[in-house]
């Protein structure tokens, strides 16, 4: 393996054969170091959604958006049956499998992932 690193992310490339005669096929693979955190901001949209009184909360990296999502709805106590649509880019609704470091290093905003969060569906 050959491992490069830039401001804490490493980039692997390694080469991997499954027997001696078969040609290996490089894999690439980007680690995040442990204990990273992400300055994630939530930002309220349209009218009837509630405003948390502090906006910016630090998660791990490694984190899924799932937990986010978890995290917001505690927060924010909502019902199981009410509805929360959560936004990337005022644009798009991450799944919950996606990483929040994958979402920071392609959608940050001035150091911070900003979440726009709200009780209707707004940018579907």
């Amino acid at each position: 393996c050959v491992c490069v690193c830039f401001q804490s992310v490493c980039v692997c490339v390694c080469v991997f054969s499954k027997n001696k005669t078969e040609a290996a096929e490089p894999e690439t693979f980007i680690r995040t170091p442990e204990g990273k955190k992400v300055t994630v901001h939530f930002r309220a949209a349209g009218g009837n959604t509630p405003i948390l009184k502090r906006k910016k909360f630090k998660v791990n990296a490694s984190n899924q958006f799932s937990s986010v999502v978890a995290f917001l709805r505690r927060t924010l106590k909502c019902k199981q049956s009410d509805s929360l649509f959560l936004y990337c880019a005022q644009a798009f609704s991450p799944s919950p499998d996606e990483l929040i470091d994958d979402l920071y290093n392609c959608f940050q905003l001035n150091n911070e992932l900003v979440i726009n969060y709200c009780t209707t569906d707004c940018w579907g």
